[in-house]
């Protein structure tokens, strides 16, 4: 349990203080976006869960962050973790990850997190592109099957603005939660390396069917 006596969030972190960003990070979007959440009720009110998120844009993250209605520690890139707004991050138990290197404070510190019955998110694409999630990191599926804990997947179309378009007046935003999965344990790097793509394949399905229904309507 850390310092201010919540298991569910990192040492360090004020409750209080996630508490207060989730809420705002819950409307913050809504006069900018028009949000559309699909299968809400898909999300574990309680006990151990890993989110996986495609990503394509900057406010992916904070707007799944503010939907899921529950506490919620995303890992986030370590350069985000400069000044205040690093130290704001710190406070609302977010962890810096170091992108391309080998830092077992992260994983360690994120099981930490679901063995108190958190919420951990992570976007296994690692860095933001076109959010079809070509490709899939290992630290989520690695945190499922240490942890045992239940993986949540959720897509975001939307939020990306298309390559050369101009500035656009309250885009739709559609973020699908899908059903939670179960991963597999044991089987060595051989099993890590299947469950990674499993996980891929499932985030990735989500995507296509999400963009087919938003080109049909």
């Amino acid at each position: 349990m850390s310092p201010h006596g919540a298991a569910d969030l990192p040492p360090g972190a004020w409750p209080w203080l996630h508490d207060r960003g989730r809420w705002l990070a819950s409307w913050m979007f809504r006069p900018f976006y028009r949000v559309q959440v699909h299968h809400r009720g898909r999300i574990p009110a309680s006990g151990p869960v890993v989110v996986i998120a495609n990503h394509s844009a900057n406010v992916d993250g904070p707007m799944i962050f503010g939907l899921l209605g529950r506490r919620a520690v995303f890992w986030v890139k370590q350069e985000m973790f400069t000044g205040l707004a690093g130290v704001g991050l710190r406070r609302i138990g977010q962890l810096p990850v170091r992108r391309g290197e080998a830092d077992r404070r992260p994983l360690t510190a994120a099981v930490a997190v679901l063995r108190g019955d958190g919420l951990v998110g992570v976007f296994p694409e690692g860095t933001r592109g076109s959010g079809e999630v070509a490709a899939a990191q290992h630290g989520a599926a690695w945190l499922a099957r240490t942890s045992g804990a239940q993986v949540l997947p959720v897509v975001c179309r939307g939020t990306r603005r298309p390559d050369g378009a101009r500035r656009r007046w309250r885009p739709r935003v559609d973020i699908v939660v899908g059903e939670p999965l179960t991963v597999a344990t044991g089987g060595g790097r051989a099993g890590l390396t299947a469950a990674t793509e499993t996980l891929r394949a499932e985030l990735a399905g989500m995507v296509r069917e999400l963009d087919e229904r938003r080109n049909n309507t």
